[in-house]
């Protein structure tokens, strides 16, 4: 992507807020630093930017960068002592119960596959609060706050709950979502069609930070709105699914 197709949801000498699209990484992957990343994009307009948190690749929505390295300095530690609200949408199979609740399991890296979190006694506290904003029957969509950081940590945490997001090849049961798995028996293709997903990445989205400015201490609140591909999901299964 160009920079001039990035969404800037807020920029002043301190911050820059960007609205994320799936897809884009937040920072250089560590095995192929050639991948296009939001960080080496930013730094040929910005050269001191730093990031301050980071997003999934295929998670969506609102990601923070400092300009210089003492607003940086001041947001990793709001970060790091949960002084930064942090919000998610994410749909997900089945119906969590209770309706609300939180998840406070702990994460570890897998000692067996690269790149793979586990619920681990070993690992670092990780606290997680969902709330069912739809119910549709087989599938969820949730309103998530976490109070940690922890890599794929809503990822594995639904995984934990028994309700993986509705994609998720590392910790779900898919890799891509059909309009047939909600029409069922109303869904018909002709013999030469091959149906196309309604979504392939991991329909999780960073809706919401607040946060206080670095320098200035005003309390802040950046949102996103939920893209269209997770919209489109979400409009299908209102239409078909009758409760």
């Amino acid at each position: 992507m160009n920079f001039k197709d990035l969404k800037i949801i807020f920029e002043d000498d301190d911050l820059l807020v960007v609205d994320k699209p799936a897809g884009v990484l937040t920072i250089q992957d560590r095995f192929n630093p050639q991948i296009p990343n939001l960080s080496g994009m930013l730094k040929k307009l910005h050269p001191e930017i730093i990031p301050v948190h980071r997003l999934d690749k295929f998670t969506s929505g609102v990601n923070v960068f400092a300009k210089n390295a003492e607003s940086h300095k001041i947001l990793s530690v709001a970060f790091q002592s949960r002084e930064v609200e942090k919000y998610y949408y994410a749909i997900t199979d089945g119906v969590p119960s209770p309706e609300s609740g939180r998840i406070d399991v702990p994460l570890a890296e897998s000692t067996v596959t690269r790149g793979k979190m586990l619920a681990h006694p070993r690992g670092k506290e990780s606290i997680t609060d969902y709330k069912i904003v739809k119910n549709f029957k087989s599938y969820s969509l949730l309103y998530i706050r976490i109070y940690t950081g922890r890599t794929h940590q809503i990822r594995v945490h639904m995984q934990y709950l028994g309700n993986p997001l509705i994609v998720d090849p590392l910790y779900g049961n898919r890799e891509a979502f059909f309009l047939s798995e909600i029409k069922q028996k109303k869904f018909n293709l002709s013999k030469f069609e091959e149906e196309k997903p309604l979504i392939t990445r991991q329909p999780l989205h960073a809706e919401k930070i607040i946060l206080i400015h670095p320098v200035n201490k005003e309390k802040l609140e950046f949102v996103s709105p939920l893209p269209k591909d997770i919209l489109a999901v979400i409009n299908q299964m209102e239409k078909w699914i009758k409760l």
